[in-house]
């Protein structure tokens, strides 16, 4: 894996030419890891497009969502393992990588017939497509915290968060795009292939852009580290660890020992628990509580997703601008406010206070989503930023979004959409506890 090593340079840029090539290369780094981390987000859930027609093949709702499954939990893991191996390689090289692999598995789903047939064949190949999307993240993180500093950052990130919201509004035309395309065109294989052969060229083309603009770190440019560049530093050492990290010290002397990346974890749970309870249990519970149609609750549920945009922009501004690089406070303050919503969504009875509820919701929400993987990266040296995201990844992914599926639904049907919504709340009362417990926290220190 040499390959994937991150690059040394060998020439150094003349200091009349560092302002203009770090904000020329600024620029071009981020539009690669933005359009690039969108591109994984136009091949995570094609598998949700074709299900339709698979049922028509026989399959049933449960298996394919069983089968469906293995996305999120291969994406957790992968999450926090290749964050490991991604803080010790080359983001230009390891992002388009992920991206490339996860399109030839779609290619793979849509060009053979045979593996469509069999549901543990399915469970396999999604289980590798969620593997393979876990490789987009870390690189991104690393990107982030080598070019952009800890004053800035909150914005930068927020900004580049939207690359999902992007990526998933784009997949849906243009997976069913590629179904009309394969019916007219692909003689021989079933129409629904096409949610899969298109976005997967589509994708790769992303992964060669992306390549093309991304750079691993300034130093590999000849550049200085970006906080000697800003003036500014993560701790008061003014310490900046640019020296490469064994994984052994990535895991047990930064990461697993750093009681702030445990608690941010913690946090995750909760605030995972929040957006999927919410999202996942919008249609069901408007329909069937509150009598409203299965198209209405359909717009309510596309205003709560548009809202997270500029809420998650918004949350990074308020990081940054107000409490200067400190995430706590405005996570606090973002879980506080989104617990009101979530009472005044179960409550409202008008569909202008149940949709005013859900769009404050979903833009409240994606803040400190966003948050808590910011929080990460700033909580320990940059060379170890990716494997403390990947954690909180590991914890929201595999304990929140589990939860809200798996143990909402047990609530909901044992004890009804009160306790549920109870649940939810007092979720959210947790999430903001536990970020206020990291309120002075900035960087790889707590100020005094």
């Amino acid at each position: 894996m040499n390959f994937l090593k991150p690059p040394i340079s060998q020439t150094k840029v003349p200091q009349a030419k560092v302002d203009s090539t770090y904000r020329r290369l600024r620029w071009q780094v981020f539009i690669g890891i933005f359009i690039g981390y969108a591109g994984y987000y136009l091949l995570r859930n094609n598998f949700s497009i074709a299900m339709p027609q698979l049922m028509h093949e026989g399959f049933t709702k449960s298996q394919l969502g069983w089968a469906f499954s293995a996305v999120s939990i291969a994406y957790g893991f992968s999450k926090f393992v290749m964050g490991t191996v991604s803080d010790r390689s080359n983001a230009r090289i390891f992002l388009p990588l992920g991206l490339i692999l996860t399109a030839v598995i779609n290619l793979f789903f849509g060009l053979v017939p045979i593996l469509t047939k069999s549901l543990g064949v399915m469970f396999v190949l999604l289980f590798l497509i969620g593997w393979a999307e876990g490789m987009g993240w870390p690189p991104s993180g690393r990107v982030l915290t080598h070019w952009f500093s800890i004053s800035e950052r909150g914005g930068w990130t927020s900004v580049w968060n939207v690359a999902h919201n992007v990526g998933g509004a784009f997949m849906a035309p243009l997976a069913t795009a590629g179904i009309a395309f394969a019916a007219a065109h692909f003689a021989g294989l079933k129409p629904f292939t096409g949610a899969f052969i298109i976005p997967a060229i589509v994708g790769i083309v992303i992964a060669l852009i992306a390549y093309s603009l991304i750079r691993d770190t300034p130093e590999s440019m000849g550049l200085p580290p970006i906080e000697v560049y800003r003036n500014d530093y993560p701790n008061q050492e003014h310490k900046i660890y640019e020296e490469e990290l064994t994984t052994k010290e990535i895991l047990f002397k930064y990461v697993l020992n750093n009681k702030w990346v445990w608690l941010i974890a913690f946090a995750n749970i909760f605030v995972y628990f929040v957006r999927y309870g919410v999202e996942n249990w919008a249609p069901a519970y408007l329909t069937e509580v509150k009598h409203i149609t299965l198209a209405a609750s359909s717009n309510s549920y596309f205003l709560y997703e548009i809202a997270g945009i500029p809420g998650t922009i918004f949350a990074g501004w308020v990081s940054d601008k107000i409490f200067h690089g400190r995430r706590g406070p405005a996570g606090f303050v973002f879980m506080l406010v989104v617990s009101v919503f979530v009472l005044l969504y179960w409550q409202a009875n008008s569909m202008i206070m149940i949709n005013f509820s859900l769009i404050m919701i979903g833009f409240l929400i994606y803040g400190p989503v966003m948050l808590i993987g910011l929080q990460a990266l700033d909580s320990v040296p940059k060379k170890a930023a990716g494997t403390a995201a990947g954690l909180t990844g590991l914890f929201g992914y595999l304990f929140g979004s589990v939860a809200a599926n798996a143990i909402m639904v047990m609530i909901v049907d044992h004890f009804g959409w009160s306790v549920g919504f109870i649940t939810i709340f007092v979720s959210a009362l947790l999430a903001a506890g536990i970020f206020a417990l990291t309120w002075n926290l900035r960087g790889q220190e707590a100020s005094k």
